[in-house]
C-alpha cells in the first residue's frame, strides 16, 4: 500500500519536526533565563538543590533550568538538543513518564544525599536521556531503538564516567541520579511504545516460482490465472 507508507512517512517527518521544535524553545528557556540572570546580576544560582535544607527543595524544580557559567549553558545545550530530539522521536508515548522521572527524581536524590552546596544544571537531565536512549535499545531491541542507542553511546559515551568524582566543582551527585532515573525508566517503560513496522515494498508479496513443465523456463509470480497455491 505505497499511500499508506508515504502517511507513516509523512507522520515521521511531522514528530521529528516537532521534536526538533519542542527542544529549541526549551533551550531557548535556559539561554533567556542566563541572559537575565547575567544582565540583572540576579544571582539565580541560590535556586538551586541545597542538599537536606527545606529550602532548598525548590531547587528540584528550579536547578535544571539553571547554569553557573556560559561554557556551562552551551556544553548542556548541545547535548540537549541531540538526546532531546532523539527521546522525544523515538519514544512519542513514553518521553513525557520518563522526563518527569528524571527531571524530579534525579533532584530529589541529589537533595536527599548530594553534598552540602548549590547544584545546579541540566547534566542530570542530560544524562538521564542518555541512559535511557542507551538501556531502552538494549532492552527493546527494534531497528529504531537499537539505531538510536547506537548513535547517543557514540557521541555521548563518555558520560558514563563522569558519574564518578571527577572534579571538585562538577555536581558528579547530578549525573549520578540522572542516570540511575534513566536506567529504571528504560526498565519501567519499555513496552510501552509500540514498535515500528518494518517496511514492505510490492515486490517482496511476490512469490517467484519456476517450473520445469516445459522446454521454455516458465516463471509464476504469484499473480494472475496460473499461480501456483
Amino acid at each position: 500500500m505505497p499511500a499508506l507508507r508515504r502517511s507513516a512517512d509523512e507522520y515521521g517527518g511531522y514528530r521529528f519536526r516537532r521534536a526538533v521544535f519542542s527542544v529549541v524553545c526549551f533551550i531557548g528557556v535556559l539561554w533567556a533565563i542566563e541572559l537575565a540572570n547575567n544582565a540583572f546580576h540576579l544571582r539565580l544560582a541560590h535556586f538551586g538543590i541545597y542538599p537536606r535544607e527545606p529550602a532548598g527543595l525548590w531547587g528540584v524544580l528550579f536547578a535544571p533550568l539553571i547554569h553557573g557559567t556560559w561554557g556551562h549553558l552551551i556544553s548542556n545545550s548541545i547535548s540537549l538538543a541531540v538526546l532531546g530530539v532523539a527521546l522525544l522521536y523515538g519514544y512519542p508515548r513514553s518521553r513525557g513518564y520518563v522526563l518527569l522521572l528524571i527531571y524530579l527524581g534525579s533532584g530529589l536524590g541529589v537533595w536527599l544525599f548530594a553534598r552540602s552546596s548549590f547544584h545546579i544544571g541540566s547534566s542530570g537531565l542530560t544524562h538521564g536521556i542518555m541512559f535511557f536512549i542507551f538501556v531502552s535499545g538494549i532492552l527493546r531491541r527494534d531497528k529504531l531503538s537499537i539505531a538510536l542507542a547506537m548513535i547517543v553511546f557514540f557521541l555521548y559515551g563518555g558520560m558514563i564516567w563522569t558519574i564518578f568524582p571527577n572534579e571538585p566543582d562538577v555536581s558528579y551527585e547530578s549525573h549520578f541520579f540522572g542516570a540511575l532515573m534513566g536506567l529504571i525508566a528504560a526498565f519501567l517503560f519499555r513496552n510501552l511504545d509500540p514498535v515500528l513496522p518494518v517496511k514492505s515494498y510490492e515486490w517482496e508479496g511476490e512469490n517467484v516460482e519456476w517450473s520445469d513443465e516445459s522446454d521454455d523456463d516458465q516463471w509464476h509470480s504469484g499473480e494472475g490465472d496460473g499461480d501456483r497455491r
